[in-house]
Formats: structure tokens, sequence, C-alpha cells
């Protein structure tokens, strides 16, 4: 029995034939190009839509002059922030069909320069550069012939466009649950002063104090994202401020610490003091007697917002240049609300 010819794939000569014009003219009323007739491209999309014609991704790349590629130029790729940032840029970028390149320079900058020449000799379309944390970064500089959003670790140079996490909204809105909860006697321990997400959550912590007409109970206490600073600066803080009825850290891991403090010193949480942290690492929070109440950065929310800005670009929108911030949420758990 003779085996049937499989079916022979559409072509843009195909369109173009049925259409009355050249595949040129073709190619260019299917990408949206000025230079066609509104007559002849309603003539070529028909005639597309009759023989249901799709160009394949890399035909698609060719019209559009693109390589349906994006770099992704993180320097900590380990790290639990940077994580989900590629997840949500991933994302979006799946929903447009595009390929990822990631890149890891390991903090690195020679290691950045060589992943920042071979992602551009690959011709990809655009980067997006992550940073490990929110202090302002280096810039890559402007003669980069592809649109670039620094994501997380905003660029040091107010010509880019960087979307980083809102630390300052964030210490506001952890104060403000902690108020609407009924607290009045808050005190604060973060990590590192050099930190700019320590800074910048304290000064959105004393903003909000500020405005509720209330005073922080002692200084912000500043040292290591750790557990045992956490248990230590708690420790100090409760004895000497016996009053002190919620205590807000900049981490979760300090929130850790915290809590078996309270623990020790008999200390019932929620109930006789409040505690609460940053970061929503679930691993943490979820895994807390009781549950971590916690401010999340929308890191995944983040990433999708540094890939929208580069499919902008890439349709020749101006994306602009400075810095957007991305407003954390609150995820209120045990530590603040008793769970009855």
């Amino acid at each position: 029995m003779a085996r049937a010819e499989p079916a022979r794939a559409v072509t843009l000569s195909d369109v173009a034939r049925l259409a009355g014009v050249s595949v040129a003219t073709a190619s260019k009323a299917l990408n949206g190009r000025d230079q066609v007739k509104d007559s002849t491209r309603q003539r070529v999309v028909e005639a597309a839509d009759q023989l249901s014609f799709s160009p394949n991704p890399l035909a698609r790349g060719l019209l559009a002059g693109r390589t349906g590629t994006v770099g992704l130029l993180t320097s900590d790729l380990e790290g639990r922030f940077v994580i989900p940032i590629l997840m949500g840029a991933e994302d979006a970028f799946g929903a447009g069909q595009v390929n990822v390149f990631l890149c890891d320079a390991r903090g690195d900058t020679i290691r950045e320069q060589y992943h920042l020449r071979a992602l551009l000799s690959r011709r990809v379309d655009g980067l997006i550069v992550v940073g490990r944390q929110t202090d302002p970064r280096p810039s890559l500089g402007h003669d980069i012939p592809v649109p670039v959003v620094y994501a997380y670790a905003p660029s040091d140079d107010p010509a880019d466009l960087s979307i980083t996490p809102d630390n300052v909204s964030a210490g506001r809105l952890a104060v403000e649950h902690l108020v609407a909860c009924g607290r009045t006697r808050i005190a604060h321990i973060t990590g590192e002063h050099a930190y700019a997400a320590a800074r910048d959550r304290a000064e959105g912590v004393q903003a909000a104090l500020h405005a509720a007409g209330l005073e922080l109970v002692g200084d912000v206490m500043y040292s290591e994202w750790s557990e045992r600073w956490g248990r230590d600066a708690a420790a100090v803080l409760l004895t000497r401020h016996p009053e002190i009825d919620a205590v807000l850290c900049g981490s979760d891991q300090i929130s850790r610490g915290a809590l078996d403090t309270a623990r020790d010193l008999g200390r019932t949480v929620p109930d006789d003091v409040a505690v609460m942290g940053f970061d929503n690492w679930e691993v943490l929070t979820t895994n807390a007697r009781p549950e971590l109440t916690s401010i999340d950065a929308n890191l995944q929310q983040l990433g999708r917002t540094a890939a929208q800005r580069v499919f902008a670009a890439l349709d020749g929108v101006d994306i602009g240049s400075g810095t957007e911030y991305v407003a954390g949420r609150l995820v209120i758990r045990g530590s603040t609300v008793a769970r009855r």
C-alpha cells in the first residue's frame, strides 16, 4: 500500500502568492511595518489566515529582526533572593516564547564582562542584570546595543532603568500592621548597617512610628543577619525594656532568634510580645513556633516587571530611566495575630 506523503508546511511564499504580493511585502505586512498600505496588509493577513500560516520561531525572529533570546546576568545564582526574581522573569519570557541564556558572574567583575561579551556575541535581544543585594551596583555603560534593565540591585547611573524592592515602604507597612494590632512599644533589630536594605527598612520603621505618634524603644540595633544576633539582641532589649510589646526584625533569620529568646524569657508570642520579620523566607516562617508574620518583597513580580520592561523596549516603547520600586506585601501569621 502506498504511504501517504506528509502535508507540506505552508510557507511565506504561499501567503504572498495567494495575496498577490511579493514575499518581501508579505513579510513587512505580517511584521507590522509601516511601508505597507493598509489594504495590502489586510489582504496579506487574510491570506495567512486562510492558509493557517504560522511562521516557525526562527522565521518570526527574522521577520522582527530579533533572535528571540534574552540574557539574564546574575552575580549570585545560589542566593535565595535571586532565584525568585529569575523565576518571575522566566515566567514572563515563557509567555512571550522567548529563550533565556543564564550566566552567573559569582560576584566577579571580570567574569561578568566575559559573560556580557558572550551574551552579546549570541545576539541576545535584551539583558536583565540581577544583583545580590539592594545596594547600587556599577552600570554596564551605555555602549551596549540592546535594552538593559537592572533588577534588585539598582544601577548607580540614573540614566539606566532599575527595578528594586521598596524597602522604605516595607518598613512602614510592618509598623502599621503592629500598630493596628495594638502594639505601641516597638523595638527594631536588623542586619548590617552597610546594607541599604537594613537602612531603608529602618527609615520606613521610624517614619511610620512618627506618623503614629510613637517612638522606637531603644535604638535600632544593627549587626549580622543571623539567628544568633536575633537571640542576643532580643535578650538585651527585653531585659532592659521589659515593657516592649513588639520586636520588629530586619529579616526572618533574625526573627527566629528573637522568638527563641522570648520563649527562654517566658514571654508568650504573640500575647506578651509580637515578633515580625522581613523576606517571607517560607522555610523559616512556616516552620517557626508560632509561624512568623513577615513582609514579602514580591520578588517574582519584580522579575516579571523587569522582563516586561525589556519586552516594551524591544517594541520601541521608551521605558524611561531611574529606579522603579516594587511594593512588598504583608503575610500575617501567628507571631503577631494569635491563632484561635
